[in-house]
């Protein structure tokens, strides 16, 4: 409990949150990190992940590769990208950006095409008759209507993704990591603990934007067609 409260303390002081190294600027960089990666595997994901539901080609391929994702470690897979790329600090964005794409992969992935997936072929057979092409049908019936599932595997996506993020200061970059990294060596375990506090409580203040926006996007007429809850 007295490091819980020496970690608040730090984190309360002012002196922490200005600057380069501060807060604030770690807060951002953070923050960056974890949406451009993000958006690259949306990027990557969301496509694919619409082609299988709709063609139902390649599932158990992708079931297997998002399985082999998840288990691959991040830290591991960051040391080796960093040696084989031979970038140094001013690089490091590059194969960190790679290692948490990839983590985000899989749970878009999966949301996208266990959304279109779960779209009752009646609707679809309904939307080809009225003379609707595929590319139509996919962006036009089954997108929308699998847009529940598409922002939870984001959501989930996001929130794996900024507690990961922690690893970019593993090369030399910013983000709330560096609290972590930086208070190790000199065992200062009020700012190394207030680094974790600072990633738990942005990944629960995301958690709840991205809440608000999934139920913003949702309209009445989805609502009812994929029997979401208001």
């Amino acid at each position: 409990m007295s490091f819980f409260l020496a970690a608040l303390a730090w984190i309360a002081d002012p002196a922490h949150w200005g600057g380069s190294g501060g807060i604030s600027a770690r807060l951002g960089e953070h923050l960056f990190y974890s949406l451009l990666a993000v958006a690259l595997a949306v990027v990557v994901a969301l496509p694919l992940g619409l082609w299988i539901g709709h063609t139902g080609r390649g599932r158990a391929l992708v079931i297997g590769t998002s399985g082999a994702l998840r288990a691959l470690p991040s830290l591991g897979l960051l040391t080796f990208l960093a040696v084989a790329l031979g970038v140094g600090i001013s690089g490091a964005l590059l194969p960190s950006t790679i290692v948490l794409a990839l983590l985000a992969v899989p749970p878009i992935l999966a949301g996208a095409y266990a959304g279109v997936e779960g779209i009752a072929p009646d609707v679809v057979d309904g939307a080809r008759a009225t003379g609707l092409s595929e590319r139509q049908i996919i962006t036009g019936v089954e997108l929308p209507l699998a847009v529940p599932m598409v922002l939870g595997g984001i959501r989930s996506a996001t929130l794996q993704v900024i507690a990961t993020a922690t690893i970019a200061a593993y090369l030399g970059l910013g983000g709330l990591g560096r609290f972590i990294l930086d208070g190790l060596p000199v065992r200062d375990y009020p700012q190394m603990l207030a680094g974790a506090v600072l990633v738990t409580v942005l990944a629960l203040v995301v958690e709840g934007l991205l809440i608000v926006l999934q139920r913003a996007l949702l309209t009445p007429g989805i609502r009812v067609a994929t029997g979401v809850e208001a």
